[in-house]
């Protein structure tokens, strides 16, 4: 049987909206460690940096949080949030999602989400991937190199999360997704059971973006190549290369503009067998949606795919902007017509009613 894909393109028209916020969104950080992998500068345990979002109690009072300074200090929109705020009483248990941010960014970048999805009733947590975020002084080759760690990551996250005394209890454990954008997003299909082999395809794609990338990109990737074979944890991370990244406790992964999705085989890809949704812009040069969102959703079984039309670009999944990120930040630039607060609106509701469908409470 020919594998069912949704493709909406055009006018998008949602059955229904979700935009009535039932939960005060509480707010908390923990600083998780694997013990069981270095980090990449040998001096430690790796690092899981995690922001949560989740429901707060009633009663509980939300205010902007005030920026600390940094060269980004007023440029994005930060939503309203009840710090350490406690859960809901009761004994009630809320599904968990896992928050994948994509290559050099943070888990902050997708606060938007997990600030939505928390309002409705979920415990979302995002980690910062070690090596390949803003959130560290400095990105690292081998954060870029050996993308297999941050399915892990996401693994040893719902232990700790599970293991967490305030946010353990009340996490039902039989409905676990996960969400990304670009490389996160190819992270939560890896979590899903997909297992990335990039061998031979720029030979015969040579005009791809996969296979052009940006000069610090290409000088990560020499910087790596020359560490690799006396680098004991970069040796270590490679006896793991080829291992299954599937978690079985997560049932359900909303990817936005997943990246590297050339990497997959056709069999590999049909092998998947978790609800996968798939969203991508149209205008998307830096990870075009032909040899990535759409070859996902060809050969995933089930796949749904969503393609916002236009010039809706890679970064529409980002976080909001204000004036002063839209002037300093490419990152921040929508084309004329690309209204991003509209399109997160529609991202939202395709997430809740995707994660509502497929982590339906026993």
């Amino acid at each position: 049987m020919k594998p069912l894909v949704v493709l909406v393109l055009g006018l998008w028209m949602p059955v229904v909206s979700f935009a009535q916020k039932t939960y005060t969104v509480g707010f908390e950080t923990r600083s998780f460690a694997d013990d069981a992998r270095r980090n990449y500068e040998n001096t430690g345990p790796r690092p899981l940096e995690t922001v949560i979002w989740y429901p707060a109690a009633e009663g509980s009072v939300a205010s902007v949080p005030s920026e600390p300074d940094s060269p980004v200090k007023g440029m994005f929109v930060i939503e309203p949030n009840a710090p350490r705020a406690l859960l809901p009483a009761g004994s009630r248990r809320f599904p968990l999602i896992l928050l994948s941010h994509g290559s050099s960014s943070l888990a902050y970048s997708l606060g938007w989400l997990g600030w939505f999805l928390a309002s409705h009733g979920y415990i979302v947590a995002g980690v910062n991937h070690h090596g390949n975020t803003a959130a560290e002084p400095k990105m690292l080759p081998q954060g870029l190199m050996l993308e297999w760690e941050r399915p892990r990551d996401l693994s040893v996250l719902i232990d700790k999360m599970l293991a967490d005394p305030k946010f353990g209890p009340r996490i039902d454990r039989a409905r676990i997704g996960a969400a990304g954008h670009s490389a996160g997003g190819a992270t939560v299909i890896e979590i899903a059971g997909g297992t990335p082999d990039a061998a031979g395809f720029c030979s015969s794609h040579p005009g791809d973006a996969n296979c052009n990338l940006p000069p610090i990109f290409q000088q990560w990737i020499a910087d790596y190549n020359r560490i690799k074979d006396t680098d004991p944890v970069i040796q270590d991370s490679l006896r793991r290369q080829h291992l299954s990244r599937r978690d079985p406790r997560v049932k359900a992964v909303f990817a936005m503009a997943p990246a590297i999705g050339f990497a997959f085989s056709e069999e590999n890809l049909r092998s998947i067998h978790v609800p996968v949704f798939i969203a991508a812009g149209a205008g998307d040069v830096v990870v075009d949606p032909k040899t990535n969102a759409e070859r996902y959703a060809r050969f995933i079984p089930g796949a749904q795919l969503k393609i916002f039309p236009g010039a809706a670009n890679h970064f529409i999944f980002s976080t909001l902007c204000k004036p002063a990120g839209e002037r300093a930040l490419d990152s921040c630039h929508s084309d004329p017509g690309v209204d991003r607060g509209q399109i997160h609106l529609q991202t939202e509701d395709l997430a809740l009613s995707f994660f509502q469908k497929n982590l339906k409470a026993n």
